[in-house]
């Protein structure tokens, strides 16, 4: 499964950008689509996580101005962040956990995969 993230960007504090994260390849189905990010010499933390079902969390840091929605039909994840601080400037990643696909195309092994960063930066 491959994964290409996008929407990363310069901004200023206050501002909003979008990212969006589109899954390919072969696989039985997708249990969550998740955002994380890291900073140098911090672990990667989650931002937000959505479902199968639609159902999503999110970190305290970002509870109510980020928003994580999916398209199931395109396998793409999207992360919506408004009123965007200096504190979240960080490298994106997006997360997959699926199943791939098994005999019959029944669920296969689970399995999870990373796409490549996308730097946001916010200016003070």
């Amino acid at each position: 499964v491959q994964l290409q993230a996008y929407g990363g960007g310069l901004v200023q504090a206050g501002g909003s950008l979008r990212l969006s994260c589109a899954a390919s390849g072969s696989f039985h189905s997708i249990s969550y689509m998740a955002w994380y990010r890291q900073t140098p010499g911090k672990e990667r933390e989650l931002v937000a996580r959505i479902s199968r079902v639609g159902d999503t969390e999110y970190s305290a840091s970002v509870r109510d101005r980020f928003t994580i929605w999916k398209d199931s039909a395109k396998n793409t994840a999207y992360l919506g962040m408004n009123n965007l601080k200096p504190e979240d400037t960080a490298a994106y990643y997006c997360r997959v956990d699926g199943a791939e696909v098994g005999k019959g195309w029944s669920p296969g092994r689970a399995f999870n995969s990373w796409g490549q960063g996308t730097q946001v930066t916010v200016s003070s």
